[in-house]
């Protein structure tokens, strides 16, 4: 898990290094750099230090020097890919490294090579001999890779702030990525808060020739469910997914360093936790969970049973969430990309705790969005019944109706949930999760930007994979907007973020290719029978688990943020991000503020934007230097380039 950096173009080894201090935080362990001043390429890259510590700097190269990776992540099948390609003739310098495995499966396989991972990555690879420039992402985007390509100019970076670090970068804000945000609560991939920057999508790959300046994108893996569902036993099928869970576990239990688990007491992280104890004495496992002194918020209660259950080795931190609501906006400024959910906030506060005593953590993130783990999954028939049986005229009087019920501050309110059921099934059945998940319907995005929205540009990545999907029904399509979108563009960015502020590495089991691949082609009913959400999954571990835990109600890592948008004080410049209208955006907060209405999301993107904004372009680093410096130069490749050079 690291930080990369890097550009081709105008620029010098000052210019990379300011854009390395700007994510100096995801590497505090080691710092490597290359340059190529013939061919103006520079790659940068911060180590945050997990396998084979002696032998993993980087940039790493080949025997012959002619092929060398940046690497952020980790590759889980790196030792039976090392054994593939050792039997293939290829000689390894180091030990046990995952990164040396990319550099020796580009030599043999190209361009292909992102196909053959089973891991969490983002790297560049430069190809020396073709002069081409190779980067990667892995397939559902775990690690994060933002690029700008302009005419004599490309620049990537593992955050935003990495590639506004560059002064050639441009930064005009872009207004129709503004208002998906809105739509969204996240930005959906390639978009991003700046026009020239772009996010390449999980599951892509793209490829530069630096003499031309010629870049080509391709995805390599999309997640797709398929029309026709595996046959199979569910009692087979059961035995199936609990192996591949836990043979995913065991994968990422490899570490140099101290691991451990966070903890909610949810189905999906006390199944990680179940698994890793098949591979290690329970006593040994080191288990972390943050509780509030809001009981509507807290779920410690539940994890504490869990790690009780399988006698693990379990700390809790109790936070005060007013004194956490007190450091809202500089953590909102150090997180870069804007991100519209509120669970940041204490997705934050575990990764600080844990961080104080591991490295590496395993998380149940993905089996929500695998296994129908979601509410709005229920919500798909009743939904359906709602539009073919209530009159279109009838909507809107219903929709006054529940507007007149009191305002709950309740996480995850009664009132809340039907406000926004009712605001999604307005709309054909495409837009009901993102309309349900999002801060605004498009008629009130129309209103804060002041101009016409058109809801198939607003929708336009979720309708298209809507279409796209093999599977016509309802649920499986749901499932897709929630694995390709709400995943990669809201959870792991969350995760990210928030773990790599602290250097703590985070590791998703559920996202392992080979139950992804299982969960895909289950049938509908494997995943929510009969009401019951995650079905197969339960049944998987109904013999793991205690039955407190896999019938326990879902609460989410939510914070009382409608009631703290009353109280927190409206930053004076908020009303100058571009394309909005100040006078809808105070028209928010008032409403807010005298209960009228329940603006939380909206208010919540709107604050993420501001401080976000601001705190990815602001230059420095974030963190002390890094300890270690290992600068890497190729024959004849120092030379100076003059500041106005072209690829």
């Amino acid at each position: 898990m690291c930080g990369i950096a890097g550009f081709v173009g105008k620029g010098d080894q000052a210019t990379l290094a300011a854009m390395c201090d700007a994510i100096e935080h995801r590497g505090p362990d080691g710092r490597g750099s290359f340059a190529d001043s013939l061919r103006r390429v520079y790659l940068g890259h911060l180590r945050l230090a997990i396998l084979d510590l002696e032998c993993g700097a980087q940039p790493m190269w080949n025997e012959t020097e002619s092929v060398c990776v940046v690497f952020n992540g980790e590759i889980y099948n790196h030792r039976e890919l090392r054994g593939e390609l050792t039997s293939l003739g290829h000689r390894f310098a180091s030990d046990h490294s995952d990164t040396e495995v990319l550099v020796h499966g580009y030599e043999e396989w190209g361009e292909d090579l992102p196909g053959r991972l089973n891991g969490m990555f983002a790297f560049a690879i430069y190809d020396l001999a073709t002069g081409r420039l190779f980067l990667a992402r892995d397939r559902f985007g775990e690690k994060p890779l933002f690029y700008v390509s302009i005419p004599g100019f490309f620049a990537f970076g593992s955050e935003l702030s990495a590639v506004l670090a560059h002064p050639a970068t441009p930064r005009e804000v872009d207004s129709a990525a503004l208002r998906k945000y809105y739509a969204h609560c996240y930005f959906p991939s390639p978009h991003t808060p700046y026009r020239a920057i772009r996010k390449l999508p999980g599951g892509h790959c793209l490829t530069m020739d630096v003499r031309s300046g010629a870049v080509r994108i391709r995805e390599y893996w999309r997640f797709d469910i398929p029309a026709e569902p595996q046959a199979g036993n569910e009692d087979e099928l059961a035995e199936e997914l609990r192996f591949l869970v836990s043979q995913a576990v065991k994968r990422r239990l490899e570490s140099d360093v101290p691991l451990g688990i966070l903890l909610s007491g949810g189905v999906d992280s006390s199944a990680i936790l179940a698994c890793a104890a098949n591979y290690a004495d329970a006593a040994s496992l080191r288990t972390f969970c943050i509780g509030f002194n809001e009981p509507s918020f807290d779920e410690s209660g539940y994890a504490q049973t869990m790690a009780d259950f399988i006698g693990a080795n379990h700390r809790t931190e109790l936070c005060d969430l007013e004194k956490a609501r007190l450091s809202l906006p500089a953590i909102l400024r150090k997180i870069g990309e804007p991100i519209g959910d509120p669970s940041l906030l204490p997705t934050y506060l575990v990764s600080a705790f844990a961080r104080k005593h591991v490295k590496v953590a395993l998380s149940g993130d993905g089996g929500d969005e695998l296994f129908a783990g979601y509410d709005p999954f229920k919500a798909l028939a009743p939904s359906y019944l709602y539009q073919a049986l209530t009159p279109r005229k009838l909507h809107p009087a219903l929709q006054r109706l529940a507007g007149c019920l009191p305002l709950s501050d309740r996480n995850m309110s009664l009132d809340f949930k039907l406000r926004r059921w009712l605001r999604g099934v307005a709309y054909p059945p495409a837009l009901w999760n993102p309309i349900w998940m999002g801060a605004l319907a498009p008629d009130e995005i129309a209103e804060l930007f002041g101009t016409e929205i058109k809801t198939e540009d607003l929708y336009s990545e979720v309708l298209t994979a809507w279409e796209q999907c093999e599977s016509k029904d309802l649920l499986d399509r749901s499932l897709v907007y929630f694995t390709r979108f709400y995943l990669q563009d809201d959870i792991l960015v969350k995760t990210d973020r928030a773990s790599m502020q602290f250097a703590l590495e985070l590791r998703t089991p559920f996202l392992d290719n080979d139950v992804v691949e299982f969960a895909r082609r289950l049938p509908r009913w494997m995943k929510m029978h009969k009401g019951q959400r995650k079905y197969l999954l339960k049944r998987a571990f109904q013999s793991a688990l205690p039955a407190e835990t896999l019938h326990r109600r879902k609460k989410g890592f939510g914070i009382p943020l409608a009631r703290w948008l009353r109280e927190l004080p409206v930053p004076a410049d908020m009303d100058t991000t571009p394309g909005l209208d100040p006078g809808a955006m105070r028209q928010l907060w008032e409403r807010h503020r005298t209960r009228r209405q329940d603006n939380r999301l909206a208010l919540w993107c709107g604050l993420t934007l501001h401080y976000g904004l601001a705190g990815a372009s602001s230059s420095g680093p974030s963190q002390p230097a890094c300890p270690e410096t290992a600068v890497h130069s190729a024959s004849g490749r120092w030379q100076e380039t003059t500041e106005d050079a072209q690829p």
